[in-house]
């Protein structure tokens, strides 16, 4: 059996392409395992940095209070609700929110009654989303709207409020489309 020797080219060919090659599956090994982490992490990073709403998940801020009621009347549920009352409180929202109980909500006034959309774009937790008609009647409930999504969520019909509770909330009371609500303002009593 005869030997195989390599020329110098080709040992010195050999150790320049592991030269190159070696940071090249080093990146490659480090993608596959650490990939997903340090994505999350740039993008954790980038929303704080230049998103005008991340840098204060702000805490609940009790400025009303929220009844919901069957056809028949019956009180389901009493909240407190935080108001979203112009552009600026409405494209905030809950986002960046880490956590609600089921006795808080944030209630959207609109400045028509006409179809809403809603996404979960920067929004940590999943909500149900109650659209609401100016009769107090509930016209479209989104349950478990997925955190992060930015799907459009449509109230498919008029609504002029919206409101947002922790997900699974309305399994939890029974709150069903057609039931109603009626609220109050801290500032008006």
């Amino acid at each position: 059996m005869k030997k195989r020797r390599f020329s110098t080219q080709q040992l010195l060919a050999f150790i320049l392409l592991a030269a190159f090659a070696a940071p090249a599956i080093f990146y490659v090994v480090r993608l596959i395992d650490f990939g997903k982490a340090d994505r999350e992490e740039a993008t954790r990073n980038a929303i704080a940095q230049y998103s005008p709403a991340a840098p204060a998940a702000s805490e609940f801020l009790k400025e009303g209070e929220l009844q919901l009621l069957n056809a028949k009347g019956d009180t389901l549920k009493k909240i407190d609700i935080e108001l979203a009352t112009n552009d600026t409180e409405r494209a905030k929202g809950l986002m960046f929110r880490q956590s609600m109980t089921d006795g808080q909500g944030m209630l959207f006034i609109q400045d028509k009654e006409e179809p809403q959309s809603f996404w979960m774009k920067n929004t940590y937790i999943s909500l149900d989303i109650l659209y609401i008609n100016q009769q107090n009647q509930i016209v479209k409930i989104a349950k478990m709207a997925q955190p992060h999504s930015e799907v459009s969520i449509p109230s498919e019909k008029p609504a002029i409020y919206v409101l947002e509770v922790n997900g699974g909330f309305c399994d939890k009371y029974g709150v069903k489309e057609g039931d109603k609500i009626v609220w109050k303002s801290l500032d008006n009593q």
